[in-house]
């Protein structure tokens, strides 16, 4: 039997458990019919001007004021405070500093001695949701592999929130992902961000104001797929004509629609042009308001890449897999792209036939913005371990990479290609109250994540059971979905 709490916390919110509160949102109020006579102005979604669609309806959860005391912090911006004082008001950071730091009495206190403190871990390229758990055929909304570009599609649309993986990250400290769609296509679609928060709706869990991201995957896969159908791309250079086409259609749609607009500020008479879903999101990235995540494993196909971009005047944020980022990492540095990728996945196919474990902290060491992703639900309930055996690899081979500087890849970094970074990613004053308290050194095997914090607000506990949220998927099923500490 399924039992639903009702809450006055939040308007729209379900609870699973006394404490943790699945964000539904409000609905949006529909229009007034219009009068008789009444001339009205095209909606935005079709004059061309729709930035918002689908809103994010995300409220935190209460939070209240807290100090969690004598842990070792990780700030993520270079910093490690052993003894350390984390201050949480309003949902925010309020200050971070040394034993010394002034605590107000109305403050909770938390003894956090012997543990350590981190940024909530963030996702930079997760499909769960869009390749949810049960992996059924019902459910694999990850690809839509019907054309070369789909830059139509939108990764939120696929999103099933009752995945039971969101709980799972979340109980590994978890606290933001960038959910993708697949690597099918040349365009593969609009990636989405989401907070890590039980919802019944993809809007309760839509990131306010984080940008879109565009999908986009060189190498093996678009020419396989398409070329094992008889069409374009079957070759490395088809991919490049394919790329360059769509960005022609792109500006050749963007200057329609800005003539169409200059012309209408003028008063003159204009017709808009038709709008089209795809060249809506290439223009948009030539705008610079969505930023392109592109799936890239070879170096010499990165440094095309680039020069695809700057052909066209876009510049891409991220590369996604990366795993020949060591062999150009001054070129990553100097381009200010970041790359993510797994510690040790290498071999699976040719592209990553040249992988190797300590290519994250040689890039790293050659001043490139470096990301450790999962791509896989089980890598993303362990992202720091999967960060520890990159950072262990780089040691081994003397680099001297400090736990101080590691956390970035998992925290700080992937929320800048995310852009987001002035909003999460580090413990700075200021910034959304996202942290992990860890049981031991947040690199060590043997640590666990044992309470987890977005807004400021208590998401997970590993010793209550009311942190500690089921999927609704879950509900009801023996045994499915009981967590064992």
């Amino acid at each position: 039997m399924k039992i639903r709490f009702v809450t006055a916390l939040a308007i729209g919110s379900l609870c699973l458990s006394a404490g943790a509160c699945a964000t539904a949102g409000t609905a949006a109020v529909a229009a007034k019919p219009a009068e008789k006579g009444e001339s009205r102005p095209l909606p935005a979604g079709l004059d061309g001007s729709a930035t918002t669609a689908f809103p994010s309806t995300y409220s935190p959860l209460p939070s209240t004021p807290t100090a969690i005391v004598g842990a070792t912090i990780l700030t993520a911006d270079g910093s490690q405070i052993d003894q350390g004082v984390l201050l949480i008001q309003d949902g925010k950071i309020l200050a971070v500093g040394s034993a010394e730091t002034e605590i107000p009495a109305s403050f909770t206190r938390i003894d956090a001695k012997g543990r350590w403190i981190t940024p909530g871990i963030i996702d930079a390229h997760s499909h769960l949701g869009v390749y949810p758990s049960p992996g059924v055929s019902a459910r694999s909304d990850g690809n839509e592999g019907t054309d070369p570009n789909t830059a139509n599609v939108w990764a939120e649309h696929s999103i099933w929130p009752q995945d039971p993986g969101f709980n799972r990250a979340r109980a590994g400290g978890v606290t933001t992902l960038q959910i993708l769609p697949g690597s099918a296509n040349l365009f593969g679609g609009r990636s989405v961000t989401l907070r890590n928060v039980p919802s019944v709706t993809m809007q309760g869990m839509k990131f306010p104001g984080a940008p879109y991201g565009l999908k986009m995957a060189c190498g093996e896969n678009p020419k396989r797929v398409y070329g094992g159908k008889g069409r374009s791309p079957s070759t490395a250079m088809g991919n490049v004509a394919g790329y360059r086409k769509a960005w022609i259609e792109a500006a050749d749609y963007s200057r329609k629609w800005e003539e169409y607009r200059s012309k209408k500020d003028k008063g003159e008479k204009a017709d808009a042009p038709k709008r089209d879903l795809q060249l809506d999101t290439l223009a948009g990235v030539l705008r610079g308001e969505i930023l392109v995540q592109n799936h890239c494993y070879r170096a010499d196909e990165m440094a095309v890449m680039i020069d695809v971009a700057r052909e066209f005047g876009y510049r891409i944020t991220m590369f996604h897999h990366a795993s020949e980022a060591y062999k150009v990492g001054p070129l990553l540095a100097k381009e200010n792209i970041c790359f993510a990728t797994w510690a040790d996945w290498a071999g699976f196919k040719m592209e990553s036939l040249d992988g190797i474990e300590a290519n994250a902290a040689i890039a790293f060491r050659a001043g490139a913005c470096t990301v450790i992703h999962s791509d896989d639900e089980i890598i993303t309930q362990r992202l720091n371990q999967e960060a520890a055996v990159a950072m262990a690899a780089g040691n081994r081979i003397g680099l001297n990479i400090s736990p101080a500087e590691a956390i970035a890849w998992i925290t700080a970094n992937p929320a800048k290609a995310m852009g987001i970074g002035e909003q999460t990613g580090s413990l700075v004053p200021g910034k959304r109250a996202d942290l992990v308290i860890w049981s031991g050194n947040p690199f060590s095997v043997y640590s666990v994540a044992q309470t987890v914090f977005i807004d400021g607000a208590v998401a997970f506990d590993r010793r209550d059971p009311k942190f500690q949220p089921k999927s609704d998927f879950e509900l009801g099923q023996p045994g499915e979905g009981a967590f064992h500490p």
